[in-house]
């Protein structure tokens, strides 16, 4: 909810703007007034836009459901218009505050342009997301922290809005409130240093020497998660050359308006871990300090500058590397911004790689009824489109002609987007035959992903077969290696590192971030997709597969609360890990009548659905770790919860129904 509603801020005519997409890549390009009249607004596009009026006047009038398979059939006849035109199912996937200041930043340093249409609804998204105190939080639900507010002050500053601005005028009293700028975590201070706001100084040692280590060594970068190394790889070049923009009359200002005292006062040294209380969720530990500390001895006193040159010549090597595996967009937008800000001060604002990067932040932008945003990747293509394609398999309808164009498409769109073959880097899981979350052109497997696809392909019999069976054994293949050595899976590759590397997590308000988990949805996925691939083709693979099966069935069933639950990590959160799993077991016969476990996991779910007969989980479940629930009922919530008590056959009809009248 925009605070205050009514505030003053520039906009685009939202009726100018047109969507393409290509492979599932997406553009979001503002129109002339002759071209929007020659090019109508599509119904996705009305709808992604927030117009009222989505469903054409041309269009049938939909009955009223006598049945919930007539329910079902309404709601696929709605959800096909928004399929786009090379067959995915595209969405707005923003949410974290640290994504569009990023882009913003990033564009910024490197001298990129910044078209008016972009600045106006950058500005009106950021306004439409403050809180009633004048700051932002972490994510679009969240309290206010001096980390977001500080990073949309600036971008906001960067956008063209006047430090007098109402707006403007009510952030900065938030940051202050805060204690300024120099409580920012470490990702936040990154920025400020790059932009000549803060010094490098005050920021714990980010050494590109770490690259130099033997790979056998246990807290060597490659063992990181990936979504944790590709960020401080260019962070490390960037702190190693201390690299900062020049100053200019707007920086100058913004040194005097985010800190409590004057710029030039401050001890940024001792400043290295302050971290604002209402940001702080990870403390550095004791061995991390001791480590830190050990770092700025070596950088201050010992390192020879050959090393020094050697380690920032590799890492500059293994970021083009990274680029080049991922066409210039990187793995999600974090780590494409700071890729995009590295190269620049390696290679200067005319190298052809600096434009290209250029050239790929429009697919992380996505236009909303709220303005101009970022997403976490470029989207959630090939997620989306499998479980849209599960969803008319699941209802009986993919068959019925008024859908089956969508069901084409969509498998066709799964096709184009598979990876194949390898990657020459020795630090990528290998993926051939796999999906990832987004398009191809990302190029990172992901395993639920994958997994989710080839259920997706498996179970859509009855339509021109576009993937050979070869592909799908490749993928299977593929699948089998990512298994870890606790029978789960992970997210992008196998657990490299100790769980030990926790204690060096150096982020501040991430947790678990340092190597990668096995997960319980993952997991789940990954034995749903072998269970149905083997249905399919019970000669491939056949011991390893049930071997696979089994171990991930014990991780799963191990990995359960003692109160029936299981915690996920990537959707909120028990309801959703619920559905999952129970989903994963239900494929290997393990339902209400024949498992202890899964009669508890029903339990649970029955012991939290609401007075409406619907369930609501709140986003704090995640932050906690233990479910709290939302003041009202929420339709995916319920749906997740409806379908696992559907999959666990559970016997008594009546809860589900009453899930399945919420409205």
């Amino acid at each position: 909810m925009a605070y205050p509603p009514t505030i003053d801020v520039p906009a685009a005519d939202r009726a100018r703007w047109r969507l393409d997409v290509n492979e599932g890549t997406h553009h979001w390009h503002y129109v002339s007034e002759e071209v929007s009249e020659q090019r109508p607004l599509s119904d996705a596009e009305k709808y992604f836009l927030g117009f009222e009026t989505v469903w054409p006047a041309s269009a049938p009038t939909l009955p009223i459901p006598s049945s919930y398979l007539d329910a079902a059939r309404n709601g696929f006849s709605f959800y096909q218009r928004l399929q786009l035109q090379d067959g995915h199912w595209g969405c707005d996937f923003s949410g974290p505050s640290f994504l569009l200041p990023g882009v913003i930043l990033a564009m910024y340093i490197t001298e990129s342009d910044i078209p008016p249409e972009w600045r106006a609804e950058m500005v009106r998204y950021i306004s439409r997301r403050v809180n009633k105190d004048g700051g932002w939080g972490m994510h679009i639900e969240g309290k206010s922290t001096i980390f977001a507010t500080t990073l949309y002050y600036v971008s906001l500053r960067i956008l063209g809005m006047e430090a007098e601005h109402p707006l403007m005028l009510k952030a900065r009293k938030a940051i202050l409130s805060l204690g300024g700028a120099c409580g920012v975590p470490q990702w936040g201070k990154f920025w400020l240093a790059a932009l000549n706001l803060y010094s490098w100084e005050g920021i714990n040692p980010v050494l590109p020497e770490l690259w130099l280590l033997p790979d056998w060594i246990p807290f060597h970068p490659w063992r990181w998660w990936v979504q944790c190394r590709v960020i401080y790889l260019p962070v490390s070049y960037l702190y190693s050359n201390k690299s900062a923009m020049p100053l200019n009359p707007l920086l100058v200002s913004l040194r005097d308006e985010i800190y409590v005292q004057p710029f030039n006062s401050i001890n940024f040294r001792v400043h290295r871990n302050t971290v604002a209380v209402s940001d702080l969720t990870q403390p550095h530990t004791p061995i991390l300090r001791l480590i830190t500390g050990a770092m700025n001895w070596w950088e201050s006193l010992l390192r020879p500058t050959w090393m020094q040159t050697r380690a920032d010549d590799l890492v500059r090597s293994l970021i083009l590397r990274e680029d080049e595996n991922t066409s210039y967009g990187c793995v999600a937008a974090v780590s494409k911004a700071f890729h995009m800000v590295a190269v620049y001060f390696s290679e200067g604002p005319q190298s052809p790689r600096v434009a290209r990067h250029r050239e790929k932040i429009a697919d992380f932008l996505w236009m909303s009824a709220d303005g101009l945003t970022c997403c976490g990747s470029n989207g959630v293509q090939v997620w989306d489109t499998a479980f849209s394609i599960q969803a008319a398999v699941g209802a009986g309808i993919e068959q019925e002609p008024a859908f089956k164009s969508a069901m084409e498409r969509a498998l066709g769109f799964l096709d184009i987007s598979q990876l194949r073959g390898d990657l020459q880097d020795p630090y990528r899981q290998p993926r051939s035959g796999g999906w990832p979350f987004s398009t191809r052109d990302n190029g990172y497997i992901v395993s639920d992903c994958a997994a989710e696809a080839m259920s997706s392909e498996n179970g859509s019999s009855g339509f021109k077969k576009v993937i050979s069976d070869d592909r799908l054994y490749d993928c299977v293949d593929t699948l089998l290696l990512m298994q870890n050595a606790d029978g789960g899976f992970a997210s992008y590759e196998i657990s490299r590192g100790p769980g030990i590397l926790e204690l060096l997590n150096p982020a501040e308000v991430f947790d678990r971030v340092m190597i990668e988990y096995s997960y319980p949805e993952c997991s789940a996925a990954v034995l749903k997709s072998l269970c149905r691939f083997h249905h399919c083709f019970p000669w491939y693979r056949t011991e390893d597969i049930q071997a696979a099966v089994s171990r991930a069935r014990s991780f799963i069933l191990l990995s359960q609360r003692p109160d029936g639950s299981w915690y996920g990590s990537w959707a909120v959160c028990f309801t959703y890990a619920i559905r999952l799993t129970i989903d994963a077991l239900a494929e290997v016969g393990e339902t209400w009548g024949t498992n202890e476990r899964v009669r508890k996991a029903c339990t649970w779910l029955l012991e939290r659905q609401m007075a409406d007969g619907g369930w609501g989980e709140h986003h704090t479940s995640c932050e906690r770790k233990e479910y709290v629930a939302h003041e009202k009922s929420q339709v995916v919530n319920t749906a997740w919860s409806v379908m696992a008590l559907m999959q666990a056959e559970y016997p008594d009809r009546r809860p589900i129904e009453r899930g399945l009248q919420v409205s």
